[in-house]
């Protein structure tokens, strides 16, 4: 007789031993709203985090638990990359220019390259790999303008069952003839795109017009239909990231009374919209953002290497706007969050808003995964979450274990590593329960 008994996959549970920092709920006070274990336990059961706590007082209630034993290291959420372009991961630290120029010397020229299917898959897999080795689990990301790119960057990062949100490109205006778009194909495209992967394992679809002066009003008009279609897809662009940038938006769009009411007018601002930079915003657009929930990633190197601005996080904060660290590689210099994060306390500092260290680390995992509606999902250690999750070692070389010797807080942790850190910190980074790197261990 034929059993009608489903077969059930034993579960694989392990244990993590180390100092453990999060933010378990929301917080208007990240200075002081962290949890933080001295001698912490993580347990994790499949692609899940199933408890945290306490390790002395809550080992034996886990018989034979294999507990990976990383005292004296810090486990963390993964971090969230908010605004990344993955085809400049090969032109990173090109010597700088302002952001049009910079488009036109550097940034389209390289992006060609990612018509060639098999090209654009071997640069998602370094993409990813720079992510992982510098403890970065969750990103939202800018493709080229070629579906198959796209394609090609979902494909590796489901090989690790990352939480990947990325959109094709948009442009079908003021950009080389090679990487030209319609307004039909953008929509189409990026429809098939979300059939494709939106809601497929981790993955998440991003509309994603590059900025207003590189889509008709065609262009924007269709992907606003889109927008409309499937309210469940994120949206991503550039806002108001240079002077000369938003006079060419004035230009192109006279009629429209700012640079956010372009996007506004087509249906392009709503929660789950991420608008990169925002520097130079009016007071209507801070007050339009607010209203319709939409959310701003805060990219510090890049402003400053672009010579860009400087962001005001106190008005976005004020206005309770939410704000989200991201590199922006390749305008950005760097993959590392902690480096991102150290730019942000300095870019802070010249505007006289000192930026706390715990509510930095807030804006780059908790925060960031409010303000994208995933906190369910990542950017804490809460039971139930997907088990994303980073090691860091603060003792990670001389310098850096002089300076931790006399360290006495989460803050001062936190801080000190937003200053000294980066990939040489990062001791292993877990995706979905699963290690993605790991530190190649240093020969005695």
């Amino acid at each position: 007789m034929q059993s009608n008994t489903t077969q059930i996959k034993p579960s694989s549970i392990k244990g993590f031993r180390a100092q453990i920092l999060h933010f378990p709920v929301a917080s208007g006070s990240p200075k002081s709203d962290y949890v933080f274990f001295i001698d912490g336990l993580l347990v994790t059961r499949n692609d899940k985090i199933e408890f945290i706590g306490d390790y002395k007082t809550n080992i034996n209630q886990y018989d034979n638990l294999d507990v990976h034993d990383y005292s004296g290291k810090l486990l963390l959420p993964g971090f969230i990359d908010s605004h990344m372009h993955f085809p400049q991961t090969e032109m990173l630290a090109s010597f700088g220019e302002q952001l049009l120029d910079w488009l036109t010397d550097y940034t389209f020229p390289v992006e060609n390259k990612f018509a060639d299917t098999a090209y654009a898959s071997a640069i998602a897999d370094v993409f990813l790999r720079q992510l992982y080795r510098h403890g970065t689990t969750s990103a939202m990301v800018y493709s080229s303008v070629h579906k198959g790119a796209t394609d090609a960057l979902f494909q590796a990062a489901q090989q690790h069952n990352m939480l990947l949100m990325a959109g094709k490109v948009c442009m079908d205006r003021n950009c080389p003839p090679f990487l030209q778009d319609t307004a039909q194909s953008a929509q189409q495209d990026s429809a098939d795109l979300i059939n494709s992967w939106h809601g497929k394992g981790r993955s998440h679809y991003v509309i994603t017009p590059r900025f207003a002066p590189t889509s008709t009003e065609a262009q924007l008009a269709a992907l606003g239909e889109l927008a409309q279609q499937y309210p469940s897809v994120f949206i991503q662009t550039h806002l108001s990231e240079n002077h000369n940038e938003i006079a060419w938006v004035k230009s192109l769009y006279p009629e429209r009374k700012h640079y956010l009411d372009v996007y506004n007018h087509y249906g392009l601002v709503r929660k789950g919209a991420i608008f990169g930079h925002g520097i130079h915003l009016e007071p209507d657009e801070w007050q339009c953002l607010a209203e319709k929930g939409a959310s701003i990633a805060f990219c510090p190197t890049s402003n400053l290497f672009l010579g860009s601005g400087l962001f005001d996080l106190a008005t976005a904060e004020r206005q309770n706007i939410p704000v989200m660290l991201a590199t922006d590689v390749g305008g950005g210099t760097s993959f590392s969050m902690l480096r991102t994060l150290g730019e942000a306390y300095k870019v802070c500092q010249l505007r006289g808003n000192q930026l706390d260290p715990m509510h930095g680390l807030y804006l780059m995992t908790q925060g960031a995964a409010l303000g994208l509606g995933l906190e369910q999902q990542i950017g804490n250690l809460n039971p139930g979450t997907d088990a994303d999750f980073i090691i860091l070692d603060p003792l990670f070389d001389e310098l850096s274990a002089l300076r931790f010797k006399h360290h006495h807080t989460p803050q001062d942790l936190i801080f000190a590593l937003s200053m000294l850190g980066d990939d040489r910190a990062t001791v292993a980074t877990y995706i979905a329960g699963k290690p993605v790197y790991q530190a190649p261990v240093a020969p005695r």
